[in-house]
């Protein structure tokens, strides 16, 4: 997959003093592109947590991120590895992205989103960086959290309701009123 560190530096911004600010935008890559890249790196998480041999997680990543030994990615991983946490999902399901693929100021590619999956979804954030005109792991958070519908947080009798609601619906049943009747 080509990286094309050219592109980072594309966007600036002027300030309200005037002085050139680089800003985020849209990196220029596409779908199979973001799968390969968040499948890829997650699945090399899940197998370097099965394992407790983190070598080919390392081997994938920037040099800046190969600055940490295998040893010392067991240690960062280490919790989930610990509570044997499976990943496994990120094969076959179809990410939600809730931060869309973009190049941030520094020249790294950036995403985020989950895995919705029952009853745990992962969530995850990526970061790449660009080295020999690939991206490269930088960064990695990971995480499960419960993939089930969750209620909201303020209880439906204290929502607000909108000011432009009209009537309420007609009754699902025909109403009819009561007749007396005589004795």
């Amino acid at each position: 997959m080509a990286a094309s560190p050219g592109v980072a530096w594309a966007q600036t911004k002027k300030t309200e003093k005037g002085d050139k600010v680089r800003v985020a935008h849209a990196a220029g890559i596409d779908r199979n592109g973001v799968l390969i890249l968040i499948r890829g790196t997650l699945l090399a998480l899940d197998q370097a947590n099965k394992t407790g041999n983190y070598t080919v997680l390392r081997d994938l990543g920037s040099p800046n991120f190969q600055a940490n030994s295998a040893a010392g990615l067991g240690d960062i991983f280490s919790n989930q590895r610990k509570q044997a946490l499976d990943f496994g999902a990120v094969a076959v399901l179809e990410p939600q992205l809730t931060l869309l693929p973009q190049i941030e100021p520094n020249g790294m590619l950036h995403m985020a989103g989950f895995f919705p999956s029952v009853p745990m979804q992962v969530n995850f954030e990526l970061l790449f960086e660009p080295a020999n005109r690939q991206w490269k792991i930088y960064g990695v958070s990971v995480n499960l959290t419960s993939g089930s519908p969750q209620a909201p947080d303020t209880p439906v009798a204290e929502q607000q309701k909108p000011d432009d609601a009209g009537p309420p619906d007609a009754p699902s049943m025909a109403v009819s009123p009561k007749t007396k009747t005589k004795p």
